[in-house]
């Protein structure tokens, strides 16, 4: 939970993304090594770490928007 990483449904893992508060215009850079979230309506989750930088840890949820940085050094499972 004290790194800069977050879970997304389908990026792939290690995939560096920016994600932009919005309402702040606050950036935090992220890789992708989990899967979820799966809340209905949530779109990524941050670790608490990365979370900080971007809103205050009492809101919980803020609008955001993502930006794919590096997708070089990703790995998908294979089935």
């Amino acid at each position: 939970m004290r790194a800069y990483t977050a879970a997304h449904k389908s990026l792939p893992f290690g995939t560096v993304v920016r994600v932009i508060n919005t309402d702040n215009n606050k950036s935090v850079d992220v890789k992708i090594n989990d899967r979820g979230p799966f809340v209905s309506g949530r779109v990524i989750d941050l670790s608490q770490r990365a979370f900080a930088q971007i809103g205050d840890a009492s809101k919980g949820v803020v609008p955001i928007r993502i930006e794919v940085l590096d997708d070089s050094n990703t790995f998908r499972y294979k089935h």
